[in-house]
């Protein structure tokens, strides 16, 4: 059950990045602003795979966290005037997926630190995120154009 909201939280971000971003496009603040979301995601798990549970290290955990789920709302001034209500309410279910997401990965911590789902999540969100960069790089927006011209 520990691990539901990360499938929940996976199938939206591929409905949000994979169906919706490449529909619009994104402007140059999200280009920036995505790949950040990710790398604050990421920090949160490295800290995961690299210190052991302790009660200060669980608030350490715990700061990165909030860090994470404040910052991830930056965009949202951009999104106001670009995307559509359903992609509104998409990241709407992140912004209720994140923290729960962070929650159980700290259960899964502290509980059964042997489980190798928080290594597998952080190489995920590392090429999730090394996607990201490639993919909205205006090195890739030069490839695309130049193959799209006749």
């Amino acid at each position: 059950m520990l691990y539901l909201p990360f499938v929940l939280q996976g199938l939206v971000m591929v409905v949000d990045e994979f169906i919706l971003h490449e529909k619009r496009r994104l402007q140059t603040w999200e280009r920036y602003g995505h790949p950040l979301d990710s790398l604050s995601v990421l920090l949160a798990f490295l800290f995961l795979m690299n210190f052991p549970w302790s009660p200060v290290n669980q608030n350490i955990y715990i700061g990165i966290c909030v860090v994470s789920c404040l910052f991830i709302t930056k965009d949202e001034f951009v999104h106001y005037e670009q995307s559509s209500a359903f992609e509104h309410w998409l990241h709407a279910l992140l912004f209720l997926l994140h923290p729960v997401t962070f929650w159980c990965a700290g259960l899964i911590w502290k509980e059964n630190p042997s489980d190798s789902f928080i290594r597998i999540q952080t190489f995920v969100i590392f090429f999730f995120m090394v996607y990201q960069i490639i993919r909205w790089s205006s090195v890739w927006q030069k490839l695309i154009t130049r193959s799209t011209k006749p």
